[in-house]
This record gives structure tokens, sequence and C-alpha cells, in this order.
């Protein structure tokens, strides 16, 4: 089951392989904070600093770390 949010293509199933493409900084960011929001995960300051932080790292990166929360929060 594949739920489409704002911020897709973030997977919702296990990946085989990395995710493919490029997102700016800014989007990768928005991307992981929709995903978080979307788990109900209450962040504070230093959580939104690694947020910054991570959002710098390559989209496949982003868009796994992205997944796996997706993934986590949909299996509560």
């Amino acid at each position: 089951m594949d739920k489409q949010r704002d911020n897709d293509p973030i997977s919702a199933n296990p990946l085989d392989s990395a995710p493919f493409g490029y997102a700016p900084q800014a989007a990768q960011r928005a991307a992981l904070l929709a995903e978080l929001d979307s788990a109900g995960v209450e962040l504070g300051t230093y959580d939104r600093l690694i947020v910054d932080w991570i959002a710098g790292w390559d989209y496949p990166t982003v868009a796994t770390i992205a997944s796996l929360i997706r993934r986590a929060a949909d299996d509560q």
C-alpha cells in the first residue's frame, strides 16, 4: 500500500536499490520534516538542527531515511 503525500516520491515500500534523483536541500528538509510530522514525532531544537544537517546529504540517502520514517510510522 503506497500512501501518497505532498512530499512524494518518498517510497512507502521497502527499497531494493537507491532512489534516483535530486532535490535541493530545502526540499529534502521539507520531506524529512513532513515524514516526522506524519509520524507524530515531536522535535526539539537539537532535533531540528540534525534534520537540517541530514537534509544536506545526497538525495538517495535522504530519500531512504524519509522512507524508513514513513514505513516505521505506517507499521504503528
